[in-house]
């Protein structure tokens, strides 16, 4: 698999040409996604059997979403706030 829209190169402008930067937010947000997303799901399932809800709601896949989110400005970072986590280790939070 890989990123063709939004390309890749505009991504990693957004992201002070940094994959690992670029990388790490995207996750974090595409986790973010998915765990909202798999709430729903059970909210759903009492209702109707749909195996994969985040497919289903957006007809995307949560880095998908999260990268669109990226590119149009929707989702940002605070450097400093990230620098601070990543010398503690903690990307997860």
């Amino acid at each position: 698999m890989s990123i063709t829209k939004p390309q890749i190169d505009d991504l990693l402008a957004k992201t002070e040409e940094n994959p690992f930067l670029l990388c790490s937010i995207a996750s974090k947000r595409a986790c973010d996604i998915n765990n909202m997303l798999r709430g729903q799901h059970l909210r759903v399932a009492a209702v109707q059997d749909v195996d994969d809800i985040t497919t289903v709601v957006s007809g995307k896949d949560p880095i998908s979403i999260a990268m669109n989110e990226l590119e149009d400005g929707t989702l940002g970072y605070d450097a400093a706030e990230f620098d601070v986590e990543i010398a503690d280790g903690d990307v997860n939070n």
